[in-house]
This record gives structure tokens, sequence and C-alpha cells, in this order.
């Protein structure tokens, strides 16, 4: 469980160097066609990524009839934004509220909604994440640097082959007005998991 306090949406440092040499000398080979490799990058950092995610919470933030069938039948609801396939069916999503925080694990392997979330994280997958989030699931909030209040009931659902869950985080206060694209930049990945919340106007603005 990474509890250093670096970015966890981020790969190590030495990892994306690892990767990036293997993908120079798999090109340099003739092994890889960068084009196809640009392609299939493009295909899980986009098409099948955490944006796709996002544009999922920001169109239930502003659409109320949206919202209404995101929770009543979250499959059709993702299915008709055109997220299908892998690992996207029997969709549940679970709403945090200013009493109720929810938090996704998979305690038997790694199941995950890649169709709206992209690829699993490494700490996801990772044996101390999924056995953490059941015994000490504030604790592990608060390594990721959310803290909630005593009066905040955490929820653990463990996603299964069956069914798998996404987030929907609290809309952040200043938002008003917003539009669903702007509101798609305060929602990360880890935020739809559940680790962090949704990002405030404030920490927008300071990103680097």
């Amino acid at each position: 469980m990474p509890h250093d306090g670096h970015d966890h949406t981020d790969p190590p440092p030495e990892l994306a160097l690892r990767v990036k040499a293997l993908e120079s000398l798999l090109i340099e080979k003739g092994l890889v066609d960068p084009a196809a490799l640009d392609v299939i990058i493009d295909t899980y950092e986009h098409k099948v990524g955490p944006r796709n995610g996002a544009r999922v919470v920001a169109k239930a933030w502003t659409e109320p009839e949206y919202k209404e069938l995101l929770m009543s039948d979250a499959t059709a609801a993702v299915e008709g934004l055109g997220y299908v396939g892998r690992q996207g069916e029997h969709l549940v999503v679970v709403e945090n509220t200013d009493t109720v925080h929810n938090l996704v694990v998979c305690t038997l392997c790694s199941c995950y909604p890649w169709t709206v979330l992209g690829l699993p994280p490494v700490w996801y997958k990772s044996a101390p994440y999924r056995s953490r989030a059941v015994s000490d699931p504030r604790g592990v909030l608060v390594e990721f640097g959310t803290e909630l209040g005593e009066n905040v009931e955490i929820r653990v659902w463990d996603s299964t082959s069956e069914m798998r869950y996404l987030v929907l985080p609290a809309r952040p206060a200043g938002t008003e007005g917003w539009s669903a694209n702007e509101l798609m930049d305060l929602v990360s990945r880890n935020s739809m998991i559940g680790v962090e919340l949704a990002k405030s106007p404030d920490e927008l603005e300071i990103a680097p």
C-alpha cells in the first residue's frame, strides 16, 4: 500500500523509465509498429480510460434524469454513452454523500470496470490494499490524503467477476453553473474508486 505522498495516479518514475526503454527497444528491433502502439495507448487512456468515467460522473451531476438511470441501471446508463466491452458489464454505481463515503476494492483479485476507468493502477491490485481496504478503510483513505469526519460512514464494496462498482463522488461546492465538460476536470480515477474526493475548484486552479 503506497503511503509516501507521491501522486498515486502516476506510475513510479523508475517504472515509467523501464517501460519507455522497453518500448524504444521493441520499436528499434521492428517488433512493434509505433502507429499501432499509439492507437493502443490512446484507446486505454481515452476511449476506455478515466475520461469515460469522468464524463459519466459529470453527466450525472448535471442531468437528474441520467443520474436516476445511472443509480438504477448503471450498465445501461454507461452503454448509452457507448462504453461497452471488457469488464464493463454488471456495473453498479454507489453515491458519496455528506454522511456516506464509498470505497471499492477487489479482495480476491483485481476486478475493475475498464470501460469507464481504464487500466487498474498497480496499488489497486496489491495485496496490502486489498486487505487493508476492508480491515482499515479509514486508515487507507488517510494514506491517500483523504480525511473524513467521524460522522461519515465508510462503506466498502467488493468487486467480483459478476459485479463491478463505480463511485459517484460528491459534486464539489462552488461549481454551480459549470458545464459538464468543465466538471469532468474535477473527476479523477481515484475519486471514482473512492480513495480520494473529487477536486475542488481551488485544487484545479493550482494543479500543474
